[in-house]
């Protein structure tokens, strides 16, 4: 994301212009824009004209709008954020009120203003102009006939490939059969590999398999890439890391990530610190529940009480369209910040992330043990 424009009062009133750079870039932009924001861009507009005798045409320009916004939709596959609202300002083509969906593309300006730009917003406008922060990390989650071929990003999983290939049971006289089945499989997940992965940015490929699968297909990909001459592959053999996982699913890169003998190769990966954090709170919540809290309600007398040692919130939580709630949780973050603590804001796209959205989205790591709140408030009151 590159940041050309940047206008923001004591008050936390003002717009900044920016420009997406990559993919990664649109997730950035989903968790900035809020309903009632007010965004400018360039579209295309269908513009029906009447002639004098009557009959009427149509064609498409393109226009810039400043809208309202009122509806935001994020497709996480293929990262496109489409915005609806009214058009606010005077318009040659669009009248005033008229609603308009916005596409903010790849490469192209747009601006966005706010009533008021809180401190969660302007980290996530810095993280975002960060130019260090890159998809350093793709991860194959596999198992037989099973696979997962995914780019770990700073904010977000994403999955570029699932390969799903039926492989028929070793059988007396048919494991011909089951090596030619295998054999496909692993055909199929080399190639996803070298469509989706990008080894000039990806510093590390993590094979990651229950049993000796990940053995016998590595030893297979490096076969296969002397002999049909890969060089990217071959070239790229040291960036390769087998991990032990104990399946093929998307959610078994929570226990790989957390693998202490790769966490050095991932140490400056926000993604690695995440789930070291959620490791260490689960780990605390099962040797001394009076130290590990979550919930909003009780992490925030934690926090009145200055206990707060480790800070977990997803950014799901500053998404939400309730403003009085956003404020709540930005408040809270502040509120540690100002007392030392360290916060670790999750992705949702992340299964870390999915998974302390699980617990009301909120927990802490507390200083020293606090003993729980007598109440009855239900875990629906919290979140």
């Amino acid at each position: 994301m590159r940041c050309c424009h940047r206008d923001i009062d004591k008050n936390g009133q003002g717009h900044v212009v920016l420009i997406p750079e990559e993919p990664e870039d649109m997730w950035h932009a989903y968790n900035l824009v809020a309903v009632s924001d007010t965004l400018r861009s360039t579209t295309i507009r269908k513009v029906q004209t009447e002639s004098a005798t009557g009959s009427t045409s149509s064609n498409k320009v393109r226009t810039t709008l400043t809208i309202s916004v009122e509806a935001i939709d994020f497709d996480t596959q293929a990262c496109v954020l489409r915005v609806k609202g009214r058009n606010i300002q005077e318009n040659q083509y669009v009248k005033m009120g008229a609603y308009h969906t916005l596409d903010l593309e790849m490469n192209r300006k747009f601006t966005l203003a706010k009533h008021e730009w809180d401190t969660v917003a302007i980290e996530r406008i810095d993280q975002a102009c960060d130019p260090t922060q890159h998809a350093d990390l793709a991860a194959v989650v596999m198992q037989e006939g099973l696979a997962h071929v995914c780019l770990v990003t700073s904010s977000m999983t994403l999955v570029r490939a699932k390969i799903d290939v039926n492989i028929p049971r070793k059988r007396k006289g048919l494991c011909s059969q089951h090596d030619k089945g295998l054999t496909k499989f692993y055909d199929q997940v080399i190639q996803a590999i070298m469509r989706h992965v990008n080894f000039d940015i990806v510093k590390c490929v993590i094979i990651a398999s229950p049993g000796f699968v990940k053995d016998q297909f590595h030893e297979y990909m490096f076969n296969i890439a002397q002999k049909m001459d890969y060089k990217l592959l071959s070239e790229n053999k040291s960036k390769f890391v087998l991990v032990h996982s104990s399946s093929g699913f998307k959610h078994s890169l929570n226990e790989v990530l957390a693998d202490p003998g790769i966490t050095g190769k991932l140490a400056d990966t926000k993604a690695a610190g995440e789930v070291k954090a959620l490791e260490s709170f689960y780990t605390m919540l099962q040797t001394e529940p009076d130290r590990a809290f979550y919930g909003v309600k009780d992490v925030e007398r934690a926090c009145e009480q200055q206990a707060i040692e480790t800070l977990l919130i997803t950014d799901e939580l500053f998404r939400s369209q309730d403003i009085a709630v956003r404020k709540r949780y930005v408040k809270l973050v502040d509120a540690c910040k100002d007392q030392g603590v360290e916060v670790r804001i999750f992705s949702s796209l992340h299964t870390s992330g999915e998974q302390l959205g699980q617990m009301t989205g909120v927990a802490a790591i507390l200083r020293f043990p606090m003993p729980e709140a007598e109440s009855d408030d239900s875990s629906s009151d919290e979140e």
